[in-house]
């Protein structure tokens, strides 16, 4: 369980559950869906989507788990850098790991705007279907194990996993 003691309204003060120990059963089908969401997409560009989108959820635990993961497997300190801004660093990225990149924003504000036809376009333009349908299952694990972990109040630095 974790406890954090801070002041600031937004970061969790009371020791919360352990989801894996609590819900052993739907934590096993989120790894298997995890696992299964990532097979066969380029492990650099799993951690991108990964980055992005905790980034945007503002989960402090999965994105410092995420930005080590891909430095472990070689990414570059520049682009882990430029993924918060990558519309304003695009010469980063390639074309695909930009559709991917987009995609990743529209669904992890799917209730602002859904995600829109130019958006999906580009994104079939660069993924096959077997490809892109992994890409979206990775995007919903991502976004799932952030709502986890924030909701449970993992912090940032821990080696729980």
């Amino acid at each position: 369980m974790t406890t954090n003691t801070s002041t600031n309204s937004t970061e969790v003060t009371a020791t919360r559950l352990e989801f894996g120990k609590s819900a052993p059963k739907a934590f096993k089908a989120l790894i298997a869906f995890d696992a299964a969401a990532r097979e066969g997409i380029d492990p650099a560009l799993v951690e991108l989507i990964q980055i992005r989108s905790s980034h945007l959820n503002h989960c402090a635990y999965c994105l410092h788990m995420h930005t080590n993961d891909a430095r472990k497997a070689g990414e570059s300190e520049d682009r882990l850098h430029m993924v918060a801004v990558w519309r304003e660093a695009r010469h980063f990225f390639t074309e695909r790991e930009q559709a991917a990149l987009a995609l990743t924003d529209a669904m992890t504000r799917i209730a602002d705007a859904g995600v829109p036809d130019d958006v999906y376009a580009q994104a079939a333009a660069q993924f096959d279907e077997w490809e892109l349908a992994h890409v979206l299952a990775l995007i919903c694990t991502i976004n799932t194990w952030n709502r986890v972990a924030l909701s449970t109040g993992k912090v940032a630095g821990t080696d729980e996993r």
